[in-house]
């Protein structure tokens, strides 16, 4: 070989060469005849095999390293054809990954460049596979400033020389690797634009990942799964969302129970404890913290770095699919935290993937969240849209998820968000608003429900941005839900009050109200309240034992009278005393207290309650399924309202008391004469209550009330809520 060719090696290393198809594999040597190359470094011998098994050509050496050569006279066009390689322990035989062609057509990389490519995923990423005859696995990344890729791996000895990557015009590399198999830890060797090697990158579209603190990828592939819930599948949008019963239990799946030694328990012993646990309590759905594969445990899953791969601390992508399967199994949906506000800067993730800022702004001021330390994906570049949208939809399609509630949206909708002035960039027409990412989000949620109309979208958003459970049509943004993040701090300001002083607060209860049927939200008592010094729900409630406990019952029953879907963190069933931490399991004892107990058999009931009766959750989100009765009743600190079904006399009349005194003989105004059953009584002795209960059938007065023609005298209990039904409904 002559020096030419030396310098075109070390080119090819320095990625300053090009294609290195160009270089290796069987190629015309400009003479009439076909050179054969190879870089094998360690080996004795190679010699050229034909798929008969004859020897054609034995390989020249010629460099130090392990680059062998050698010309076939008489041999004008390409055949399948191995490596024999001597002086590796035994004798192997190879294919040659540069005799295959692309795994990827031309429709796929416009897609792919346009960022159009709704199942990119199934392109990109490593996909085992049978090509011409011979297993391997189909490589492919997207990196269009590198000068070199190169996947590596256990199966070539981490060596970036082994397999160069393919470029093409997308800026995507690719390569199908013959004898890689599923299994096989793997990462990208990248040298960017400058010639500069970066540290080893895991791949962005990898489906399962090494188990932290290890970060390699590993080779899966987009596995055959035989669910078995189409019935599920095909009955869950039959009625739409924000008509039927949304009660969820949020989960943190490492800290919800463990094994006696503390280790995780895996996916599969999740949900044969969870599951049924889930059902009892009468939750419709379990909404699981983000479970995309993320460096730091301390992070719950909210600074993922593998999007497409469950974490591997639970088990495996099957086991994953099977814990979804087993929820459906028992008519539970679920719901994923997704995650597409922000990414950590850990190297070996999407931070310079090429060594530019491929998936994130260049500008700090508009790519990195200054809370956080994380950066902020770059919205207006059409792959990274691409990447993320097929991401929600991967998890839609591969493991049947119902519904995805997006993080940190408010992060996303302002450029100034947690900026001062001076630290952010201002928008095309001189705003705060962030156009890129609205556009995103309305994409984003158009194409979920056209692909999966049974699935739903819950935005995590804390400002006034109007309409953001709106139609896009209509200029919303969307999404089915949005979280009512108002309610939840105006309603837990409220409740840490003293009873004696809650008088001069009772807006904090009915400002709500207000703008309850603006939006079609979610009231979420999350995790995010229980948490950092903010004190469990029952260290928040003031008063003695008994009250406390009387409060948080109250503040159970006050969430589901309100309308609006339901959102309980985990824990809150128990009564937990101290905050929730992801080191340790939840305080499973507890319930062998009879206080705890009652909070836990207050919520079974209050699910139930909501689940039968329409006229507690068809209206949800609609204003004329809610009216009060009475909101000014401060001197006594009692509420009393009406939840609306569709059809005359479905209703629920709901008083609350929220001081420690009970009250005899309470007059409150009904629509309807006849009598009322007492459904449900928050200060029932089996929740751990008093027994201020109002028994048998209470019958209406000819007495004007709160302008109803009729009305009803009754006990409310002190710290109580009572829920009411005309007799003869359930």
């Amino acid at each position: 070989m002559g020096q030419g060719s030396v310098m075109d090696l070390a080119g090819l290393w320095r990625g300053t060469y090009g294609d290195p198809s160009g270089y290796f594999g069987l190629r015309p040597d400009g003479r009439g005849a076909l050179l054969a190359r190879a870089f094998l470094p360690g080996a004795a011998r190679v010699e050229l095999v034909a798929a008969s098994g004859e020897t054609l050509a034995e390989l020249t050496r010629v460099h130090a390293d392990g680059l062998f050569e050698a010309s076939l006279l008489g041999h004008r066009e390409p055949f399948p054809y191995r490596f024999r390689v001597h002086g590796w322990g035994e004798v192997q035989e190879l294919e040659d990954p540069y005799r295959f062609p692309s795994c990827l057509g031309e429709l796929d990389h416009h897609l792919l460049g346009e960022g159009t490519h709704l199942r990119s995923y199934a392109r990109l990423g490593a996909h085992p596979q049978v090509l011409e005859g011979v297993a391997g696995t189909a490589f492919a990344v997207w990196a269009p400033s590198a000068r070199r890729v190169s996947v590596v791996g256990s199966f070539n000895g981490w060596d970036g020389r082994r397999h160069l990557l393919r470029p093409s015009s997308s800026g995507v590399w690719e390569l199908f690797a013959p004898g890689v198999e599923a299994g096989a830890m793997y990462k990208f060797e990248i040298v960017g634009p400058r010639g500069e090697p970066l540290p080893l990158k895991a791949d962005p579209y990898a489906f399962r990942c090494e188990a932290p603190p290890g970060n390699a990828s590993v080779v899966h592939g987009l596995r055959e799964y035989p669910w078995g819930d189409a019935a599920w599948m095909e009955a869950r949008g039959r009625v739409p969302m924000h008509r039927a019963p949304f009660s969820a239990y949020e989960v943190h799946l490492g800290s919800w129970r463990r094994r006696p030694d503390g280790r995780f328990l895996n996916y599969r012993e999740i949900a044969e404890q969870l599951v049924p646990y889930v059902k009892y309590l009468g939750f419709t759905h379990v909404q699981l913290l983000p479970v995309s594969e993320h460096p730091f445990y301390g992070s719950w899953g909210y600074q993922p770095l593998g999007l497409f791969a469950p974490t591997g601390r639970y088990g495996s992508p099957e086991d994953f699919k099977a814990f979804v399967e087993a929820f459906h199994a028992a008519g539970i949906g679920v719901v994923l935290d997704w995650v597409p506000a922000h990414f950590p800067e850990d190297a070996h993730g999407l931070a310079r993937f090429d060594g530019t800022h491929l998936y994130e702004h260049a500008d700090p001021r508009q790519g990195r969240h200054m809370d956080w330390g994380t950066l902020i994906y770059n919205y207006g570049r059409p792959e990274v849209q691409n990447y993320l949208i097929a991401n929600a939809l991967y998890w839609l399609e591969q493991f049947h998820i119902d519904g995805l509630r997006v993080d940190a949206v408010a992060s996303m909708l302002y450029l100034d968000y947690s900026r001062e002035d001076g630290q952010w960039v201002p928008n095309r027409h001189g705003g705060r608003e962030n156009l890129e990412a609205v556009t995103f989000l309305r994409r984003l949620n158009e194409t979920v429900y056209a692909q999966h109309p049974g699935a739903f979208t819950v935005a995590e958003e804390s400002t006034a941005w109007p309409m953001v459970s709106r139609p896009t049509s209509a200029g919303g943004l969307g999404f089915g839900f949005k979280w009512n993040m108002g309610w939840m701090h105006d309603t837990l300001r409220y409740f840490s009050r003293t009873m004696p002083h809650r008088r001069y607060h009772q807006d904090d209860l009915t400002f709500s109200m207000l703008y309850h049927g603006t939006e079609n939200y979610v009231l979420p008592l999350s995790h995010d309240e229980v948490v950092h010094e903010k004190r469990s729900l029952l260290g928040r409630m003031p008063g003695s034992g008994w009250e406390r406990f009387a409060n948080l019952r109250l503040l159970l029953a006050y969430t589901f009278a309100h309308p609006g879907k339901k959102l309980l963190f985990m824990g809150t069933e128990l009564a937990q005393v101290r905050e929730w931490s992801h080191s340790t399991a939840l305080d499973w004892e507890l319930l062998d207290q009879p206080d705890h107990k009652g909070i836990h058999d207050l919520l079974r009931s209050l699910n139930g309650l909501y689940r039968a009766c329409p006229s507690l959750h068809l209206r949800d989100c609609d204003p004329e399924g809610f009216a009060w009765i009475e909101c000014e009743d401060r001197a006594n600190s009692v509420l009393s309202l009406l939840r609306l079904g569709a059809e005359p006399g479905e209703f629920t009349v709901v008083i609350l008391n929220f001081t420690a005194l009970p009250h005899r003989e309470y007059r409150v105004g009904v629509p309807q004469a006849g009598g009322y059953r007492e459904r449900l009584n928050t200060d029932a002795p089996d929740y751990g209550g008093q027994g201020f209960l109002n028994d048998g059938e209470l019958q209406t007065d000819p007495v004007p009330m709160h302008g109803h023609p009729q009305s009803l005298s009754l006990t409310l209990p002190p710290l109580g809520a009572v829920f009411l039904r005309p007799a003869g409904r359930a």
